[in-house]
């Protein structure tokens, strides 16, 4: 499998493609990572260095992996955190083109806005560029439960009314979506979830939920989720899968006390994940 993956990248820590293109790696992904941004590490520290890559040269770099024929080759375009609004251009371009040399393609979109805690923390044109032309072109979403909430409208709370949230994502037209982080209130104490949608069913995981922030969690998340299911087809498969594997990174981070993802030592959560979590359906 080939993801061309269109993330931000950090020399410090993990989050974008620094957080993403290792675990794809150890499942056996051949990974070809286009930078949106180049940053000492990411926004979260309050002050970073380094620059937003402009859309002209992202299109360069991409320009210059179709010269070498590798279109035909890719299986999954993932985009993650944009950087400046006429990424998404960009984005759409090479979508456009890797379809039309592989039909067989698929587009992961992690649209990238902000969380519940945070509210949103990129800029403002962002999130309307992509719910009005990104999400529509993509075939896969990753959103977590705010960035769902925005993308359709609604205020997405208990299973019932997530579900009808995700409705409204899959009409506007990526067939299959995963929700991450969600926080139902009438979910177990000290617990979260993740809900895998697509035309077959429904199906929700719970793990403990940690007592930490971790950045570039939900990166690896849309990755690993994203890589399972082309390769597989099985949203309850690929939801199980990565739930394990970005727990156990989880776990691992927690431990060490660190503030940065234990993504390196954690590696082999990803390629042997324990499956230590049921992927329940619930539709």
């Amino acid at each position: 499998m080939k993801v061309l993956s269109i993330q931000s990248a950090v020399a410090y820590g993990h989050v974008g493609n620094s957080a993403a293109v290792f675990p794809l790696q150890r499942i056996g992904v051949e990974v070809m990572p286009v930078y949106t941004v180049n940053f000492s590490n990411h926004t979260g520290y309050g002050a970073w260095r380094g620059p937003l890559i402009s859309p002209d040269d992202v299109r360069e770099v991409i320009a210059g992996i179709e010269d070498r024929g590798a279109f035909p080759q890719i299986d999954v375009i993932l985009s993650g955190y944009q950087g400046s609004e006429g990424i998404a251009d960009v984005i759409l371009d090479a979508v456009a083109r890797i379809k039309s040399a592989n039909p067989d393609a698929i587009y992961s979109c992690d649209p990238v806005m902000g969380n519940a805690k945070s509210g949103c923390f990129v800029a403002p044109a962002i999130p309307v560029l992509l719910r009005d032309r990104v999400v529509p072109a993509a075939d896969l979403i990753t959103p977590n439960q705010f960035e769902l909430g925005y993308l359709t409208g609604t205020e997405p709370g208990s299973l019932e009314t997530t579900l009808e949230s995700v409705e409204l994502a899959r009409a506007s037209g990526p067939r299959t979506v995963l929700v991450t982080s969600i926080e139902r209130p009438d979910r177990e104490d000290g617990t979260i979830e993740m809900l895998a949608v697509d035309d077959d069913g429904a199906w929700i995981v719970q793990t403990p939920l940690l007592p930490m922030k971790a950045n570039g969690s939900g990166d690896v998340t849309a990755a690993l989720f994203s890589a399972h299911y082309r390769r597989t087809g099985d949203a309850a498969d690929a939801l199980a899968r990565t739930a394990s594997s970005v727990f156990d990174l989880l776990a691992n981070t927690h431990e060490s006390g660190e503030r940065e993802l234990r993504l390196i030592e954690s590696q082999d959560s990803y390629a042997n994940p324990r499956m230590q979590f049921e992927a329940r359906q619930v539709r």
